[in-house]
């Protein structure tokens, strides 16, 4: 009886060990597509500092 008593209280709940994996699971992958979309918004944001920087056409004065 206190084996299976100390086996209920004191162990760890199998669910709640699932639990914890499968959310450490999802924020490594949050964290992986953060990494993902920074370094696109990077990207994006040095081509859209290439555009601004084009040097524009001087008119022609007639």
């Amino acid at each position: 009886m206190a084996k299976a008593l100390l086996g209920y209280v004191g162990g760890p709940d199998p669910r709640l060990i699932a639990e914890m994996r499968r959310l450490q699971q999802r924020v490594q992958d949050l964290e992986t597509e953060l990494v993902r979309i920074q370094a696109e918004n990077d990207t994006l944001a040095a081509a859209s500092r290439e555009l601004v920087d084009v040097p524009h056409a001087e008119p022609v004065l007639a």
